[in-house]
Formats: structure tokens, C-alpha cells, sequence
């Protein structure tokens, strides 16, 4: 083993050398001799790196040290993603308002502010005080690495120096002023804009808008809301809900070769900043891994390399808290702390306005955080003359996710990406499914989390807590309180978070799955519990993604022999867990209805005989050339709209019986025959047939053609899951705004060379000129995969290999 290892170290060591010493012709193949002349004789610097592009623009990254390989690929993401990066660090220097005005929207994908300038004041104030330069600052691994360190500056460098060596030819921002050279530190305010989506990324317009009261006004008390409306209330605090992901890792005792196998499917934006890009990085004899990485990352995000293959599924975790401050009378800007007064932190910040006056801004700051406002009506968080609430959040101290993910990316065993996770305790919101060539498997709730158990949140929730709590796993805790203050475990990497032995973790079970829910179900046979309820909840109802994937999870190890042909048949089974359990009710109710029709929203009679039969016969697929599919789907969504949650099925969840309940769709409820009506009036109005075929009306458009789109929304429960765009006046989904996106199925067969199958749906540009713009949607239209290129020999034998030299 040694000495083969040995061999390929030399082999990649010797190509780098080689390739670095190409002549131009031989070099590089397809553009222009211009274009060939400005990458292969750049302006002279100290960075360099060896791409070698295989199908589908794909590049495989070489460099000597962990500089040169951030150079590498951020040359490589500003050749594909230029105005989408350019776009995010705008916003991360807080200049949207200065190039785009105040009041425009931004596209989420670095926080939830509303509008441009509670964007801007938000990372003005981080950049003002100085928050990332000083993590940055701490010493590993509080801070980040040397190794990470060196990517960021080397992907800095080489974004820049692709900017200066081409010109900007996508129209999102070809020509435009605000496309600047980057820093170290802009890469690493992206990381930590990562970090915050559900805490103070979250919480943005909350942040910004908390302003003190006026003296003259009075104490107020708001109603504390129900549980219903405290957990409806909650998820507006930690919204991340559009991003989700379903992940299985199979262990060497189900498969036919007793080798682990991973399947991940991370549901993410379509469009923005949040997209995945797909690389290999390879340092000869330190680091060789390939995956997908969240634009701008300088690590691989979920991914695979010779020994091991990850993903990662949004988590259940609540990754921040609130604390109720009680005021001085004299003061709204003072808080008391056991009966001692404590300032707030003023932070004045200001933003400059194009063809504007600047606009300067104070917030808030304490003890725990930034002093909030409710982003949303649901949950009373008013700062009055006696009470103010703030927000702690610890992953605004958090900047080791991408070591913890280097880690992942050099790991050997399911065990080394264990060890990553308790050594950097990077990971801000997410749950990490593992498989190794060795055959272990691993599921790991390992986020950073403020260390809420029960017992503090028992002896320590406010009224408003005591319902949050137990509702959605948000604390309140009383502010005014030191014994009320949040713990600290001793074997974690920062004060104030959970250890890793506190974590729940399932090692070397036959699977592990997780579809975001809990951890609870993460294994039907081998359910987790024991953990605080900040993490997620136990015993209750799963939602109908996950209550399908477990079941199709837990057959295909129950059925064994797997093989990575049997993930991708899972990719895309398209499955829908709402249409097996209630179509057939549906069908059955509908053509119990006299005369054939129902009464819809607009009061008139409708005839919905058609729709019985089509119902009936559907195939409970939401495949492209499914029949019956679309109908079902816009009968879904009125059906959850026109019948409350307790009322939609007549046997009840039970934890006895997680997958299977609840079931039996109460068509007895009045909204049935009102949501049936409104599904076929919505659909004849738009010209549709009932039995008209999915993919007719489910499709993306790219240069003008209808691409089909298989998958499902979340409600149907499907596991290669879509959020497609109805449009209303017209009908058909159009677009699709996130879902399915970086897919991986991954094994092991004993080489040295994974057995890796990858889809990149909404492919690696976002340029509609770029040749890769649309590829890989078209294979995602037709169910097709990428053969993944790992080793040299099929990174070499590539029919459209494109080697390049990038340099400073």
C-alpha cells in the first residue's frame, strides 16, 4: 500500500512539473490564440496553478502548497461565477446602497435583510468593529489554520488575477464598476456571513431597525402567543427554508462489496450566491479531493476523496438564543444584570448612497449580542421602556468551518471525519452524513449550538421561553440573571457552545439518513434520543420527505447487495410520499361526490368527474412523463391551504409507528371538495389537461429551451426534491428557485479510484454565454449522471481535456 501510494505521489508530482512546462499549443485547446496568450502569459506574480478542465467544465486543480491551490480555484469560480462572486462581495463590504441604491432587494443569499441599506448597515457594522479581522486573529483552532489562511489569500489572489487577465463578458456585469479586487478578509467575511445564516444573518432587519424608545413611551405587555403560533413565529427567527437536503450512508453490511456508499443530495438556491462549484484540489502527497463548494469557499463543501465520501443535510439545531432584558426606568439603553447597571454598546454606522446622502444608523449592542426586533408580527420582541431582547449568537465567533471541512477533505475513515468535527466544532447548521471505503458509515449532528440544556432552559425561560421552548427549541432565558447566564462544556473548542460529547452520533449502523428532521429517525431500528431539546425534537411527526426516504432507505439495506447504480435509482425514483398515502383517498372521495362536481372558492359548481379517474390512475411518481402528477400537485397545495394540520388525516401520528402515520386523508374535512375544485378550475383556466404530463408543464427554461424537470415540491415529499415557480396567470412551473443540486453518489471498489457518480443540476456558470451555462441541467432534465474523473488516468484519457497554466 505504501509503496503504491508512494507511486502516485510521484506520478501527480512529476505531471505538475510537466504540465507547469507546456508549451502554449500543447497547453491549452478551443479559444482564441488571444485568449490562449492572456492565460498562458499572464503578468508575472508568485501564485500558480495547473487546471486541467475534463466534461462539463469541470477543473481539476494543481499546485504545489495551500496558496497556490486557493489561487487555483479562485481564478477558477471567477472564470465561471465572476458576477454572481462579484455581486456577494459587494454586498459583504457593504456597498449595495452606494452601487444600487437604497431600496432594492437583495437575493438572500448572504442574509435575510429586506432591502439594500439593512444589508449595509449590517456588514458596515462587522467590518467597522472589526469581527473577522480579530477571528482571523486567534490562534488555531479558535481561529483558522495556516493552511486556511493560505487558501483564502491564494483564492483572493487568484480571483483578482483573473479579472485582470480577461475581460468580463457576462452581461450580469460586463463593463460594471462595482466588479473590484478582492481580499484575504472578504473571503473570509464570506465564511463568516456563511456562519450567521441562522443567527444574526437571520436576524438582519431585526438588528438594524432596534432603535430605543422615546422617553414618553409607555410599558407595554405583549400577549404571549400560543404554541401553534410560537412555533410559526420561531422558524421566521431561523429561516434557512430554502435550503434542505437529504443525505444516506450505507455500511459495508448492506452493499456487494462490503465497502461503504454515500448518496447526497443538498437542496439549495438555483440562483445566487448559494449555488455549489464543482472542482478537484490536489496538492501532490497532502491533500486530493473533489466535490462541490459553496461559491467562494476555498474548501470543498461536501464531497469525497479516496477513502471517504460526505454530505450534509440542514439540521433541526437552533443555533442561537434570546435573552430578555430587563431596563433601568431611567434608561432604555442600560440593562441590569443582577441589579447592576450595564451600558449597551452604541456602534454608529454609516452607509454611503448612490446619488444620496449618506445614511448613518446606531445598533445596539450587549453582553449577549445585538439588541433585536421580531422579524415578524408571530413573536412579540419589542424593545419598550422596560424590556429589550438580544440575540446571542455563537457562530458570530465562529470562523473553523472550512477547517473542519479541510479536515474532512484529508480524512481517511469515517473516524477522521469524526475527529474534524470535535476538533474544529465548525459546522454553524448543518448535520454531516459519512461513508468510507473501509465499509463504517456515520451520521453526526455536530453543530455549533449555545449550550441551552433543559434544565437551564427550566429554571431560566421567560414566560414568553416557557412557550418557545418546548414548541420550537428557541430559549428565551431571563437577561437580568447571572445564574441564567449559558454554560460552558469542557471539551469544546469556544466557550458558551455544546462539547462534542454531547452530540448526537450514529456510528456503523447498516444506514444513517436524514432528510432535516431530527436525529431521532436517523435509523428506524436505532433511534437516537437523549439529546436537549435545543437540538430537535423526539417522538414526533416527520415530515413526508423523510417519512419516504427512511422507508426507501431502510429497504434497500434490508434488501443489501448495493451498489452505486442502486443511490442513483434513488436519485431519481421521484417518489411521492403525500400521493402514496392520500391520492387514493382523494380519488375515492371524488367520485363519491354527487353529480361529479364540487363547489370551489368562487362558489360555483364545478365539474370534477375527469379528475377522479385521472387521480386513480396516477402512478404516485412525479416523473416528467408522469400523468396525473400535476394535477395532484396544485390539488396538494389547496388542500393544505384550505385544511388545518390536525384536520388533515383521520388515523394520527403515532411514535410507535413513525413512517406509516399519520394516514387516511379525512376527505370528510370541508376543504376537500373546495381544494379539489380550485385544482382542476386552475388548471382548465390555464388550458391544461388533467392528465397532462408532468414534464409538459414542469420545466426550466435555458437559450430558449424547454428543459423537463422531474422531482417534487416539499410538501409532496419527494426525495429528489424541487421548489419550482408557478406562474399563476399563465400556469406551468417555470424555473425552479432551489432543490436538487450538487448530487453525489459515491463507492469504493478496492482501487485507488472511487466509484463516483455526480450532477451539478443548474451547472457550473451562471454566464449564459459560457458553453457550461446549461449542460448539466439537460442532464439533469434526462436523469443523467457525470462519470466522475478522480484518478489521473481518467483525468488524462478525457476527450475534452483543456489543460491551463494561471499564474499572478
Amino acid at each position: 500500500m505504501r509503496t503504491r501510494l508512494r507511486r502516485l505521489v510521484v506520478t501527480a508530482a512529476a505531471l505538475l512539473t510537466a504540465t507547469t512546462a507546456l508549451p502554449s499549443a500543447t497547453a491549452q485547446s478551443g479559444p482564441s490564440q488571444a485568449s490562449q496568450a492572456s492565460q498562458q502569459h499572464p503578468s508575472h506574480g508568485g501564485l500558480s496553478a495547473v487546471i486541467r478542465y475534463t466534461e462539463y467544465g469541470i477543473p481539476h486543480i494543481v499546485a504545489k502548497d495551500y496558496a497556490n491551490l486557493g489561487f487555483g480555484s479562485g481564478w477558477a469560480q471567477a472564470a465561471d461565477q465572476v458576477c454572481v462572486l462579484a455581486d456577494g462581495f459587494v454586498t459583504l463590504r457593504g456597498d449595495r446602497s452606494r452601487w444600487f441604491g437604497l431600496t432594492a432587494e437583495t437575493d438572500f443569499s448572504l442574509s435575510d435583510a429586506s432591502d439594500n441599506l439593512s444589508s449595509d448597515l449590517y456588514f458596515r457594522g462587522v467590518r467597522d468593529n472589526g469581527t473577522v479581522e480579530r477571528l482571523i486573529a486567534q490562534r488555531a483552532p479558535q481561529g483558522p489554520s495556516k493552511a486556511v489562511k493560505d487558501l483564502m489569500n491564494g483564492w483572493a489572489a487568484g480571483y483578482n488575477a483573473w479579472l485582470k487577465q480577461n475581460r468580463v463578458k457576462d452581461p450580469a456585469c460586463a463593463g460594471a464598476a462595482w466588479v473590484r479586487p478582492v481580499t484575504g478578509l472578504d473571503v473570509a467575511t464570506r465564511a463568516y456571513a456563511l456562519a450567521v445564516l441562522g443567527g444574526q444573518g437571520g436576524f438582519v432587519d431585526g438588528i438594524t431597525a432596534a432603535q430605543p424608545p422615546s422617553a414618553s413611551t409607555a410599558a407595554t405587555k405583549s400577549a404571549l402567543p400560543d404554541a401553534s403560533a410560537a412555533a410559526k413565529g420561531a422558524r421566521e427567527l431561523f429561516d434557512i427554508s430554502d435550503m434542505g437536503s437529504n443525505a444516506v450512508a450505507f455500511n459495508g453490511s448492506t452493499t456487494a462489496n462490503g465497502r461503504g456508499l454515500l448518496l447526497g443530495n443538498p437542496h439549495y438556491p438555483w440562483q445566487g450566491g448559494r449555488r455549489f462549484w464543482q472542482s478537484q484540489q490536489t496538492i501532490p502527497g497532502e491533500l486530493n479531493v473533489a466535490g462541490g463548494s459553496l461559491l467562494g469557499s476555498p474548501t470543498i463543501s461536501i464531497g469525497y476523496n479516496a477513502n471517504v465520501a460526505w454530505s450534509h443535510t440542514v439540521s433541526t439545531g437552533v443555533p442561537l438564543s434570546l435573552h430578555q432584558l430587563k431596563l433601568d426606568p431611567a434608561d432604555p439603553t442600560t440593562y441590569l444584570v443582577d441589579g447592576v447597571p450595564e451600558r449597551m454598546t452604541r456602534r454608529s454606522v454609516t452607509v454611503p448612497v448612490k446619488d444620496g446622502t449618506p445614511v448613518t444608523r446606531t445598533q445596539w449592542w450587549t453582553r449577549y449580542g445585538p439588541v433585536v426586533l421580531s422579524p415578524g408580527g408571530d413573536l412579540p420582541l419589542p424593545w419598550t421602556t422596560t424590556t429589550a431582547y438580544a440575540l446571542n449568537d455563537p457562530n458570530a465567533v465562529n470562523l473553523r468551518f472550512y477547517d473542519t471541512s479541510l479536515g474532512f477533505s484529508k480524512a481517511r475513515s469515517t473516524a477522521d471525519v469524526l475527529d474534524s468535527l470535535g476538533r474544529h466544532q465548525g459546522i454553524p447548521w448543518v448535520n454531516t452524513v459519512a461513508a468510507d471505503s473501509s465499509g463504517h458509515s456515520l451520521f453526526a449532528q455536530s453543530q455549533v449550538l449555545p449550550r441551552i440544556t433543559n434544565e437551564l432552559a427550566a429554571a431560566c425561560s421567560t414566560p414568553l421561553g416557557k412557550v418557545l421552548y418546548p414548541a420550537a427549541g428557541v430559549a428565551v432565558l431571563d437577561g437580568s440573571r447571572t445564574d441564567c447566564a449559558i454554560g460552558n462544556d469542557p471539551d469544546a473548542v469556544a466557550p458558551g457552545i455544546f462539547g462534542p460529547s454531547r452530540m448526537p452520533t450514529l456510528k456503523d449502523t447498516p444506514y444513517v439518513e436524514n432528510s432535516n428532521d431530527s436525529a431521532w429517525l436517523t435509523n428506524l431500528d436505532r433511534p437516537i434520543t437523549g439529546y436537549e431539546r435545543i437540538f430537535g425534537p423526539v417522538r414526533t411527526a416527520a415530515s413526508p420527505r423523510t417519512r419516504g426516504a427512511v422507508a426507501d432507505v431502510a429497504a434497500l439495506a434490508a434488501k443489501g447487495g448495493l451498489t452505486v447504480a442502486d443511490l442513483q435509482r434513488q436519485q431519481f425514483a421521484n417518489r411521492s410520499t403525500s400521493g402514496a398515502l392520500g391520492a387514493a383517498d382523494a380519488a375515492r372521495a371524488c367520485a363519491a361526490l354527487p353529480g361529479g362536481t364540487a363547489t370551489g372558492s368562487a362558489g360555483t359548481a364545478v365539474d370534477v368527474s375527469q379528475a377522479c379517474g385521472v387521480l386513480a390512475s396516477w402512478d404516485r411518481t412525479m416523473n416528467s412523463d408522469s400523468q396525473g402528477a400535476l394535477l395532484f400537485a396544485r390539488f396538494w397545495r389547496q388542500w393544505l391551504g384550505a385544511v388545518p394540520s390536525a384536520q388533515r388525516w383521520k388515523v394520527p401520528f403515532s411514535a410507535a409507528d413513525p413512517v406509516d402515520t399519520p394516514n387516511t386523508l379525512n376527505t370528510d374535512a370541508p376543504g376537500f371538495a373546495k381544494a379539489l375544485a380550485d385544482a382542476v378550475t386552475e388548471l382548465r383556466t390555464a388550458g391544461i389537461p388533467l392528465n397532462a404530463r408532468l414534464g409538459d408543464h414542469q420545466y426550466v427554461v435555458r437559450k430558449g429551451q424547454r428543459l423537463p424537470v422531474g422531482g417534487g415540491t416539499e410538501s409532496l415529499g419527494v426525495w429528489n426534491k424541487i421548489e419550482p415557480v408557478w406562474d399563476t396567470a399563465n400556469g406551468d412551473y417555470r424555473d425552479n428557485a432551489f432543490g436538487s443540486s450538487h448530487i453525489q453518489a459515491v463507492g469504493w471498489d478496492g482501487s485507488r479510484c472511487p466509484v463516483a457518480r455526480t450532477l451539478l443540476t443548474y451547472s457550473q456558470s451562471s454566464n449564459p454565454n459560457s458553453p457550461h451555462f446549461a449542460d448539466q441541467t439537460r442532464l439533469f432534465s434526462a436523469e443523467k449522471w457525470v462519470r466522475a474523473r478522480f484518478c489521473e488516468k481518467d483525468i488524462l484519457s478525457s476527450p475534452a481535456l483543456r489543460v491551463i497554466r494561471v499564474h499572478g
